[in-house]
């Protein structure tokens, strides 16, 4: 079969690999314009337009989906099938053009975790497993009929990085496993159920970011595993009222707050001992914070502006008189 992808991030290069490997005919590959990125704000290719130059397949990179150009182009490959990976939300005009229709991957046993982020949700809200979909576009956001689902196992110290390799790898095998189904007329798809308590997976902005002490420590952790690597759970820390004396935390920045991201903690078996947010050193050390239940243990953080750390060299290299004892 002649397959066109779509995709962008790393977690799509994966299946466009395996698609490659299994031996499809890809007729073109179609990603992101680039963008300007870092300090310099030079233009940038997405991961798959990387692949697909590495591999010299045929590139499409257009700015809008229902341009009349790219439409006819997509149309000109005559191609059995799209398959779309970590992509943009699709028009009409444009799923509707192969014969065996368009089918997206996505990262959750939908119909949960319909959205941009549901690998961190997922972990954020303290799911013990999750899966992989393949399912038809239709003309809502992941609500069209299911072909397959498989599941994986979430384990306690995965954090959004490494569920993101699990469920990248999943992804890869179910698509072709999907392509299978087609080329074989074997494809039975059906509807997705209907839920009452379904849980959404938007887009994660800052506010979602931030921790809130009151919560449970359990819930807490989830969250800073759920956001880690990227984009990070943060906290703030304060300065006593008029104090101006931690220039060089801030690199000479007289700000009254400090962020502080947080990437890797745990819960401890403490009873937490303090009003919420409130820490306390131990044996130089640990840095241990009550939460709503017990305290936490806090492994790895970064302070804004700097690398991540563990929590003893950031102990040993931070001026904490400068500094109230609680986080907000």
């Amino acid at each position: 079969m002649r397959v066109v992808f779509m995709g962008t991030p790393e977690f799509a290069v994966a299946t466009l690999d395996r698609i490659v490997a299994a031996g499809y005919d890809v007729a073109a590959v179609v990603t992101t314009p680039d963008k300007p990125a870092g300090r310099g704000q030079h233009l940038k290719c997405s991961s798959v337009k990387q692949y697909a130059l590495e591999h010299n397949l045929p590139l499409l990179q257009p700015v809008r989906l229902r341009d009349e150009e790219f439409v006819s182009q997509l149309q000109s490959l005559h191609a059995d099938v799209f398959v779309v990976v970590a992509f943009r939300m699709l028009p009409k005009e444009v799923y509707t053009i192969p014969p065996h229709g368009t089918f997206n991957v996505h990262a959750s046993l939908l119909p949960q975790y319909r959205g941009a982020a549901p690998i961190q949700w997922a972990i954020v809200n303290g799911e013990k497993k999750t899966g992989v979909t393949t399912f038809f576009l239709d003309e809502h956001t992941d609500t069209g009929e299911i072909v397959r689902q498989t599941q994986v196992e979430i384990a306690p110290d995965d954090d959004g990085g490494s569920l993101h390799d699990k469920l990248m790898a999943a992804g890869a095998e179910i698509a072709v496993q999907t392509l299978r189904d087609i080329e074989q007329d074997k494809v039975r798809s059906f509807p997705q159920p209907v839920l009452e308590n379904l849980k959404p997976a938007p887009k994660i902005f800052k506010e979602d970011m931030l921790i809130e002490w009151n919560d449970t420590a359990e819930h807490i952790c989830d969250k800073i595993r759920g956001l880690s690597p990227y984009p990070g759970a943060f906290t703030r820390l304060h300065t006593f009222l008029g104090d101006k004396t931690h220039s060089s935390e801030q690199g000479g920045n007289s700000s009254r707050e400090l962020v502080l991201k947080i990437f890797k903690a745990s819960v401890t078996d403490k009873n937490a001992m303090d009003l919420p947010g409130t820490f306390s050193i131990e044996n130089n050390k640990k840095l241990l914070v009550s939460a709503k239940n017990r305290e936490i243990s806090i492994e790895i953080l970064q302070i804004e502006g700097k690398k991540r750390m563990k929590v003893e060299d950031f102990i040993a290299g931070f001026r904490f008189d400068n500094y109230t004892k609680k986080l907000f």
